[in-house]
């Protein structure tokens, strides 16, 4: 898998979290449990300006009514700030807007009910301030999250360092057995090593960015280099598959297959200095199935084994292994855990469906109604990963 670098914010406009609506439009966070859709016309609706300042933070909201409305926060500083509409005791989150520039108006809208509420407006180099609280007497406001701090995400970012840890050693184990086939001249025995050294480099997905220039070498495509497959720079898993599966001599392969030794073993070596950012834990969930489906269900990181299917499946585990650790977060935050972790046992499944004997049924010998099956499960699978990277966004309290 390529992670193609882009976050969340830049990606969808909503996703659906059982019957809430998390909206992440241009950096807008709103949750809503309203019949109506999130991103109805926002003019059809009540509007309420804001003011977000240090001085009157949440000025203006002196009429407050229940139901869906839209508030349209000013700020007239001459520096950036973020918002959260939250409840002032517990800091449950009902909305929150980053980045509001100076000068600048931007619409937050949600659904309101029966509560306590205040605007928490978040500078960017200056202390969080609550505005006055206001309470609404009636009606049915939408779900609240309770913000996630990086010192919340440290104990299961330690737990997935240590387990990738033992990950990379199971890729050099496997990986030299690659390299002892290729170096015996076996290239059969070459082609059934290289998968399962593939796979379980892949399952490493959350990883890959704490990894810096180390997977560009280990698992990097030849997109971008000027001699494409034959680049010099064309190195690890995807160059020893193209040599496998295009008929390069076993001569050919021995330099290809030691570098990849080297690099997976120098990975591990350095991993036990390595920290991973905490803060990025809930991204890289929703990123590996993002990149799942942008570039194993197209087929552009096949270079011969046919195996996309294999690295769809070792991607998913790689998310259910994340997802495991941020479980005690999300059980309270997120309003359809036990859905989500039902669908990604289901994509599980019908990944394994293409699987018979360790051989893996290739891209294009899908039939339709298999494609239709394999693109919805996993499509979904990116929509509801993205409200996780949005619950797992480390906010500001203070």
């Amino acid at each position: 898998m390529v992670l193609s670098g882009l976050s969340w914010r830049s990606l969808r406009p909503w996703a659906v979290v059982g019957v809430a609506v998390v909206c992440l439009v241009a950096g807008v966070l709103a949750l809503t449990h309203d019949s109506r859709p999130a991103h109805a016309d926002p003019a059809a609706l009540p509007h309420t300006t804001v003011e977000v300042s240090a001085s009157r933070c949440g000025r203006g909201w002196s009429a407050p009514v229940p139901g869906v409305q839209v508030f349209d926060l000013h700020n007239p500083t001459d520096g950036a700030a973020e918002v959260l509409l939250e409840d002032p005791k517990s800091q449950a989150v009902y909305g929150e807007v980053e980045d509001i520039g100076p000068g600048t108006t931007r619409e937050l809208t949600v659904r309101l009910g029966k509560g306590a509420y205040a605007f928490k407006c978040v500078p960017d180099d200056a202390d969080a301030v609550t505005g006055p609280t206001v309470r609404i007497s009636k009606g049915r406001s939408g779900p609240a999250a309770a913000p996630v701090t990086e010192h919340d995400l440290i104990p299961p970012a330690l737990a997935y360092q240590k387990w990738v840890g033992g990950g990379l050693s199971d890729t050099v184990r496997l990986t030299t057995a690659l390299r002892d086939a290729v170096d015996r001249g076996d290239l059969a025995a070459a082609r059934t090593a290289w998968l399962p050294a593939h796979l379980e480099y892949e399952r490493l997905g959350a990883a890959y960015d704490a990894f810096g220039d180390a997977d560009g070498a280990i698992n990097g495509t030849d997109a971008g280099l000027p001699g494409g497959v034959h680049d010099k720079d064309f190195t690890g898993f995807h160059r020893i598959e193209y040599g496998l599966w295009h008929g390069e001599s076993a001569a050919g392969l021995r330099g290809p297959a030691a570098g990849l030794v080297k690099a997976v073993t120098a990975l591990r070596d350095d991993w036990a200095q390595t920290r991973m950012d905490p803060a990025q834990l809930g991204l890289r969930a929703h990123e590996i199935l993002e990149n799942t489906v942008q570039f194993e269900l197209t087929g552009r990181t096949d270079y011969g084994s046919g195996s996309n299917l294999a690295t769809a499946r070792a991607n998913l585990d790689g998310t259910v292994e994340v997802m495991s650790r941020l479980h005690p977060l999300l059980t309270t935050r997120y309003a359809d855990l036990a859905g989500l972790e039902s669908e990604l046992k289901q994509a599980g499944t019908v990944l394994d469906g293409f699987e018979h004997g360790g051989a893996w049924t290739p891209l294009g010998k899908l039939g339709h109604r298999q494609r239709e099956d394999v693109d919805a499960v996993l499509g979904d699978l990116v929509e509801r990963l993205a409200s996780v990277a949005t619950l797992c966004d480390p906010r500001r309290t203070a």
